[in-house]
């Protein structure tokens, strides 16, 4: 009896095997269609019908009709748009999340990726001396904030800005500058210019809920006159980091941290955590063809101010927004990332004769 149940489990393994086998040849041979796959880091609850993260409304209003089971990954399921050919993940947040999603998503024959548009709409802080909570910025390039030599304040040389430098350099200002890719790490990726503005002029005249409480949080910000303008589509660049810092002079930090890895060319708009890990995975993927990041962008929708307002502190500021549910503009971020987002989505999926092979901005 034992042998036999050996056998019967031997046999049920074989069979197992060769239908995994065939449902991967049939991938390959006829993989799901994919025009845009859009990006997101995180869900606070259910995909549907409770309060909304980054995810919840691309699955509710694209719609993303269709569950594509995702084991291994964090989220367990991607959606899917059949008449769009629009995929939908939520990564996970955090850099490791990301990238390990993204290298999931990419090597799953289930779909070709070759010409797809990866759109990562999700939430993240803004400098005030830049814009506004409740904007929407598209990134022109991604500045690593996680990657550095860090000296402890109580020791900073007092010559010194602050306590980062290069983590390929000894002083804060190290010239030259060093590589901006190497056995080091990854420093900064610049997106497609050409992409980043037209979707800019698809929408950059959109106009963004304005609400009593993003006009109460702003105006608290006297002295910053980006800040108390109402929301708008914008184009500035992101630092990505995983520690959530916060605070007057790790803001001075970060717009110096641009302004070097940019050589003057960057201005800080948004903070984030998973956009390096984003870029890197669609880089290491691009050197097997799998991928094109030519055709990524990433858009930042301002769900809290990166540095205290006059008369508060530090620590004030972190005890305010501690939380994702308690950031200042969390559920008009949110929406932003849909709104904003979805008119470049669709004008990509909807046009795909246009887009397949041409890049638009290109012309």
């Amino acid at each position: 009896m034992t042998r036999l149940k050996t056998l019967l489990g031997a046999t049920a393994l074989s069979v197992l095997a060769i239908s995994g086998s065939v449902s991967n040849a049939s991938a390959k041979s006829h993989p799901i269609p994919v025009r845009v796959v859009v990006v997101t880091t995180f869900e606070l609850g259910k995909d549907t019908g409770d309060t909304p993260g980054e995810y919840q409304n691309w699955v509710e209003k694209l719609p993303l009709t269709q569950e594509i089971p995702a084991p291994g990954t964090d989220h367990d399921v991607m959606h899917y748009n059949p008449e769009l050919h629009v995929l939908g993940i939520a990564s996970g947040e955090g850099p490791e999340h990301m990238a390990s999603a993204i290298t999931a998503l990419v090597l799953d024959p289930r779909f070709d990726l070759k010409h797809a548009y990866f759109v990562l709409a999700g939430i993240g802080g803004v400098d005030p001396k830049f814009g506004t909570v409740g904007s929407a910025i598209w990134a022109p390039r991604v500045i690593n904030g996680g990657l550095s030599h860090l000296i402890d304040p109580r020791e900073i040389p007092k010559s010194w800005p602050d306590g980062f430098t290069p983590v390929q350099g000894s002083v804060p200002d190290e010239k030259p500058r060093p590589p901006l890719h190497s056995v080091s790490g990854d420093m900064v990726y610049t997106f497609n210019p050409q992409l980043v503005q037209w979707a800019y002029g698809l929408t950059k005249n959109m106009t963004l809920p304005d609400t009593p409480g993003l006009q109460a949080s702003r105006a608290r910000y006297k002295g910053y006159p980006e800040a108390l303008k109402a929301p708008s589509v914008m184009v500035g660049d992101t630092i990505s980091g995983e520690t959530f810092w916060v605070g007057e002079k790790m803001n001075a930090w970060a717009e110096r941290w641009v302004r070097y890895w940019t050589d003057n060319q960057g201005t800080l708009a948004t903070t984030a955590e998973e956009d390096v890990a984003f870029c890197q995975a669609l880089a290491a993927q691009a050197k097997a063809g799998r991928v094109d990041p030519q055709r990524a962008l990433i858009l930042r929708t301002t769900s809290n101010f990166d540095m205290q307002y006059p008369g508060q502190t530090a620590a004030e500021l972190l005890a305010e927004e501690a939380h994702e549910g308690s950031y200042s503009a969390f559920i008009p971020s949110v929406e932003a990332a849909y709104t904003v987002g979805s008119v470049v989505v669709r004008e990509l999926a909807t046009h795909w004769d246009k887009y397949e092979k041409s890049i638009p901005g290109a012309e």
